[in-house]
């Protein structure tokens, strides 16, 4: 199986940029899709950006597009979110997961089947 762990997770005010890191480790990297959900406290979670395992196809939230890139290093077995135009109602917890499934849509929570530990975004006003 795969392991994920995610970084890069910070206070910034609205407007602002961050980029989300998720490094991979275990089995072959290029073996999965992957992508970013997040979770809003009270809501739940919610699918944002996923990318093929060579990373020629991306899908993304409606909520985020043109705003946030998904991208992966599959050399570096890394995957990374440049989130910009940050508004208040990005604040969540960001979590990093890894696919075995073909993606050819936004994939839902049940396609995946590994998780990071997640970090937190918050986007003050």
């Amino acid at each position: 199986q795969v392991q994920l762990v995610e970084s890069g997770g910070g206070l910034v005010q609205a407007g602002g940029s961050l980029r989300l890191s998720c490094a991979a480790a275990g089995r072959t990297f290029t073996n999965y899709a992957v992508g970013w959900f997040r979770q809003a406290p009270g809501k739940e979670r919610e699918s944002v950006a996923a990318i093929s395992r060579s990373g020629s196809r991306t899908y993304y939230a409606d909520s985020v597009k043109g705003r946030f890139t998904i991208s992966r290093d599959n050399a570096k077995n890394m995957m990374y979110l440049q989130m910009n135009s940050l508004k208040p109602e990005d604040t969540a917890v960001y979590y990093c997961a890894a696919s075995l499934v073909y993606i050819s849509r936004l994939p839902s929570e049940t396609d995946y089947g590994y998780w990071g530990q997640g970090t937190q975004v918050t986007v003050s006003s």
